[in-house]
């Protein structure tokens, strides 16, 4: 089985076996379709009857049982799962996938295959990844030392009387307030003079002081000069540090949500 590419078309059960075990040495990926019923026990329990689904299994030990439509797994275990291959009573084929930490385990039972395939897939392209500035701004909002330590939240999105509306209204650790306009991309002097329109709406409506800030992945040439006579602050937030802060929320509700 050294081909990049081996599929067995209605396959016997003890062959499937051994297609899947032989993939899972060779870290291939495994696609295969069939009759299965499923049980998860771990962080939850769950069971699903008996039903035509589509499993995959990951060269990173990660697994997926999609069902005939929707685009999220009905169940699913990340990485480096450890597998056990066997038949069970002469008539089923059973993928048990575990893991230790959290201690859980998903058993798939198979009474028919209709298609098993294995493949060697190299994939060497980078991933760019792209974050809205409204996703920026949900980043902030959960973990504004993003923008500045010990930063205190007001609001979002608050009416800046003709001047429109501010991405994030804050109060800084020596008790100032600040607002913040959010950038995806490298800032324009645009930007510098939208800040400028809101603090000084902003400054007509308060007796404190008044701080503007410039977030953005980086600044525009001429901006940077203009920022700084405008009296205003910059700081570095790339999108992908506030990816990295979404992430985990994602992944949580996205679990919460399979399991």
């Amino acid at each position: 089985m050294s081909s990049k590419v081996v599929s067995f078309v209605s396959p016997q059960l003890t062959d499937c076996r051994d297609l899947i075990n032989d993939a899972l040495v060779k870290q291939k990926v495994l696609i295969v379709a069939g009759n299965c019923t499923v049980n998860y026990e771990g962080r939850a329990a769950s069971k699903l009857t008996w039903g035509e689904r589509v499993l995959m299994i990951k060269a990173d030990g990660s697994v997926l049982l999609h069902r005939r439509s929707g685009y999220e797994p009905v169940n699913w275990q990340p990485p480096r799962c450890q597998f056990h291959i066997s038949i069970e009573d002469g008539k089923l084929l059973s993928v048990l996938a575990t893991r230790q930490k959290p201690k859980e385990s998903l058993k798939l039972l198979f009474d028919n295959i209709t298609v098993a395939i294995a493949l060697t897939l190299a994939d060497e392209g980078e991933f760019a990844m792209h974050v809205t500035e409204e996703q920026m701004k949900r980043a902030i909002l959960l973990e504004p030392s993003l923008v500045e330590p010990r930063l205190k939240l007001i609001s979002e999105e608050t009416k800046m009387g003709d001047s429109g509306f501010t991405d994030v209204y804050a109060e800084d650790s020596s008790g100032r307030l600040v607002v913040i306009e959010i950038k995806r991309n490298p800032a324009s002097r645009e930007a510098a003079l939208q800040l400028n329109r809101y603090v000084e709406a902003l400054r007509k409506r308060v007796n404190r002081p008044v701080r503007g800030i410039l977030a953005a992945p980086e600044l525009k040439s001429g901006t940077v000069a203009l920022l700084a006579r405008l009296g205003y602050d910059f700081k570095a937030v790339s999108p992908e540090k506030c990816f990295q802060i979404l992430k985990p929320r994602i992944d949580a509700r996205l679990s919460e949500f399979l399991q």
